[in-house]
């Protein structure tokens, strides 16, 4: 089946999801999360081919993780469909409304985008999660996932479809997109019979994407993520968010990459940081100031305060204020999610004011900055643009609006 085929199944499917009701909807997904657990152990199967190629090919292990299932991983794939079947359903939904003084009735209601391509790497665990919340806001979707995660994919749509299939619904609705970096290239050039596409990974793909495509798109982002400790942070409590925005999964967009140290709060924060770093296995990359306060840091690279490691390593740099750390971010950031560590109101408000990122925290780990920890059930991905959709991506996200008039026969003077 050629691209264009599988395109033109969607768009039919998509017109029958735009007319579900909640209650249909969620059926289906709780359909398709039964078929899913029922189907563990294909997936598994599927999934061990995909890591043992993965490794065989000399793979970078944070890589390796993203790629790789367990047993509670696809648990958490289950749970997100059957969460999402527990959301509203924000399509329909009213965003405003009003009358006008010649008595026409004007809406703006939600409405579902369409047909959906997402383009994404690695993480089979993607393809359940776009599937559940494109489906839940009346969209169908072509999921285009990497080579390394082939049978994984497979697997785990061919479980999709079977609870689609069980649930009444068209299995077109949810589709794999196979074949070479030219079917990649289709979807681009898809316009007219794809509305919006969604690069999830690596700078390279999502530049690859939003440079060379016709069809519009959402960008999701890489994840230069900061944390300061300012100057009045207690720094237990600067430790204990550290390592878990570092340690906790270091291969994931909202991991910690970039440290930053007010001068007056390194002298006694530095070692005790550093050496938690050292005993939870992170290679620090610091600038000369923080190299004096350990044997064990090494140099940081002129780029390296550009990099998205997805490892265990952490830059590290010692800034003279707040200013200065702000100024740096700025520079620096991928508009992700970027963390303040303090007890000082006013330099949090000032934090939160000045830094332009998707998310911004205070006093809190950037692995909060995530679909289901929101509460959104699962995510699309984390968008950092700026136009409708921004930080994590879900039900809401995936909707368009249309403005519904109604009349008693008024005709424009």
């Amino acid at each position: 089946m050629t691209f264009a085929d599988q395109a033109g199944r969607a768009r039919i499917a998509s017109r029958a999801l735009a007319v579900l009701n909640r209650s249909q909807k969620d059926a289906a997904l709780h359909a398709m999360a039964e078929a899913l657990a029922a189907a563990t152990d294909a997936v598994l199967a599927a999934n061990a081919l995909d890591v043992d190629a993965a490794r065989q090919a000399g793979t970078n292990e944070s890589l390796v993780d993203r790629l790789c299932l367990t047993a509670s991983r696809v648990d958490g794939m289950v749970e997100g469909l059957r969460s999402l079947a527990g959301l509203p359903d924000p399509v329909g939904d009213v965003v405003r409304g009003w009358t006008n003084a010649n008595g026409v009735r004007v809406r703006q209601v939600r409405v579902p985008l369409g047909v959906v391509g997402i383009i994404y790497e690695a993480r089979p665990n993607v393809t359940a999660d776009a599937a559940g919340i494109s489906l839940k806001s009346g969209n169908a979707a072509l999921l285009r996932g990497s080579s390394s995660a082939l049978n994984s994919n497979r697997a785990v749509v061919t479980a999709l479809r079977e609870g689609l299939a069980a649930a009444g619904l068209p299995e077109d609705a949810v589709q794999l997109v196979e074949g070479d970096r030219s079917v990649t290239g289709e979807m681009m050039a898809a316009r007219g019979l794809v509305d919006v596409l969604i690069p999830r990974g690596g700078a390279g793909l999502i530049n690859a994407v939003v440079d060379g495509s016709k069809v519009p798109v959402i960008e999701t982002g890489t994840g230069n993520c900061h944390l300061f400790v300012d100057a009045s942070a207690d720094h237990d409590m600067a430790i204990a968010i550290m390592l878990n925005a570092k340690v906790q999964r270091p291969s994931v967009c909202n991991s910690l990459e970039t440290l930053l140290v007010h001068a007056h709060a390194a002298p006694s924060f530095l070692p005790k940081a550093l050496a938690a770093l050292a005993e939870a296995g992170v290679t620090v990359h610091g600038t000369p100031g923080v190299q004096s306060y350990s044997p064990a840091v090494v140099p940081a690279g002129p780029d390296e305060f550009d990099d998205e490691y997805l490892s265990l390593d952490l830059a590290c740099e010692i800034v003279g204020s707040l200013e200065e750390a702000i100024a740096h971010i700025r520079v620096h950031t991928t508009g992700h999610s970027e963390t303040i560590i303090t007890a000082d109101r006013a330099s949090a408000d000032r934090f939160t004011a000045e830094v332009d990122a998707a998310a911004v925290l205070v006093n809190a780990s950037s692995r909060f900055v995530d679909g289901g920890e929101f509460g959104f059930g699962a995510e699309i991905g984390i968008s950092t643009q700026k136009l409708h959709a921004r930080g994590p991506m879900g039900l809401i996200e995936m909707t368009s609006v249309k403005y519904i008039v109604d009349g008693d026969g008024q005709i424009r003077a």
